[in-house]
C-alpha cells in the first residue's frame, strides 16, 4: 500500500508568504485588502480574528473592532503585541469569542482544512461573520498548479471547489451572503494588465464567470449553540509563553528544501 504524502507545511507557509512580496503576490493581496475593506468597513464589534500561514499578513487593518488577534504557525523569537502562535485546527481562544473571524488561505495551506473551520466556527459568536479566502481551481490559477512540479508560492497549497467551502459553511450553521471569485490576472509574474474591476465583479456576482484566481465568501453564524471541538488538547505540543498568548508546536514533517519559486 503506498504511504500516504507527508508534507512540509511549514515550507510551504514560508514560501507563500514569501510569494506576496512578488509583483503579482503584491498585487492580488492589495485586490483582497480592496475587496475585504468594502464589505467589511462597516462592521463594529469587541474582537476580530484572522487566522493566516503568516502574521505578517494583515488583511482587514480598516475594521472598527477594539481588539484584533492574529495567529500565525510558526515561532518567532520576537512576537508582536495581538498574535498567537498555534495551528489553525486548534484555536487557543474560548468558545463564542469573536465577532469576525478571516480566515487568509488557511484551508489552502492546513492538514486539517475542515478541522480549522470548525475551530473557526467555535469562537465565532452567533450572528458573528466568516471570511473565506482560498485559490480557486476553477481558474488559470488552478491550471497552473495541476501542471507545475514544484510546490512553491500558492501551487504548495490545495485549491478547493468554492461551493465545497460554502457546504462545509451550511453543515456548520452558517448563511452564506456573500460569494465571488476575483482577480482575473494569468498566474505569472508578467502576465501584463489584469482584466478585473467592476466588470470582472459583475460577471462573478451574477455567477457567469466565476474563474478568478480567488474566492471570497462571507457567512453569518445562525446558530447560538456552541460548536463542539475535539474532546483533547495535544497537551505535549502546548506550551504557555507570557504576554503572547498559547504557543503550539509544529506539525508536520523535517523541513525539507523547495525548489526556487519560479517567474
Amino acid at each position: 500500500m503506498k504511504k500516504p504524502e507527508c508534507i512540509d507545511y511549514a515550507s510551504r507557509h514560508a514560501s507563500f508568504e514569501d510569494w506576496f512580496q512578488t509583483p503579482l503576490g503584491r498585487a492580488m493581496l492589495a485586490d483582497q485588502r480592496h475587496f475585504l475593506h468594502h464589505k467589511l468597513g462597516s462592521l463594529t464589534g469587541a474582537r476580530q480574528l484572522q487566522v493566516s500561514v503568516s502574521h505578517r499578513i494583515p488583511l482587514t487593518n480598516g475594521t472598527d473592532f477594539s481588539q484584533k488577534v492574529m495567529t500565525t504557525p510558526k515561532w518567532f523569537t520576537s512576537i508582536p503585541d495581538g498574535v498567537v502562535v498555534c495551528d489553525a485546527d486548534e484555536l487557543p481562544f474560548p468558545g463564542d469569542s469573536m465577532d469576525l473571524a478571516v480566515l487568509h488561505h488557511t484551508a489552502d495551506f492546513s492538514p486539517l482544512p475542515h478541522e480549522a473551520l470548525r475551530e473557526a466556527a467555535r469562537v465565532l459568536r452567533g450572528e458573528g461573520t466568516i471570511v473565506l479566502v482560498g485559490f480557486n481551481p476553477l481558474s488559470s490559477w488552478g491550471l497552473r498548479r495541476v501542471m507545475s512540479r514544484h510546490h512553491t508560492g500558492p501551487w504548495g497549497g490545495r485549491f478547493f471547489l468554492r461551493r465545497r467551502m460554502e457546504d462545509w459553511l451550511r453543515l456548520l450553521g452558517f448563511q452564506v451572503e456573500v460569494s465571488v471569485t476575483r482577480f482575473f490576472r494569468l498566474p505569472l509574474q508578467r502576465s501584463g494588465r489584469r482584466t478585473s474591476g467592476k466588470f470582472g465583479e459583475r460577471l462573478t456576482g451574477n455567477g457567469l464567470l466565476p474563474v478568478g484566481a480567488y474566492y471570497c465568501i462571507l457567512a453569518k453564524k445562525r446558530v447560538s449553540a456552541r460548536v463542539p471541538r475535539r474532546p483533547a488538547w495535544r497537551q505535549k505540543n502546548v506550551l504557555g509563553v507570557r504576554g503572547a498568548g498559547t504557543v503550539s508546536a509544529s506539525r508536520g514533517c523535517p523541513p525539507q528544501k523547495l525548489n526556487q519559486p519560479e517567474d
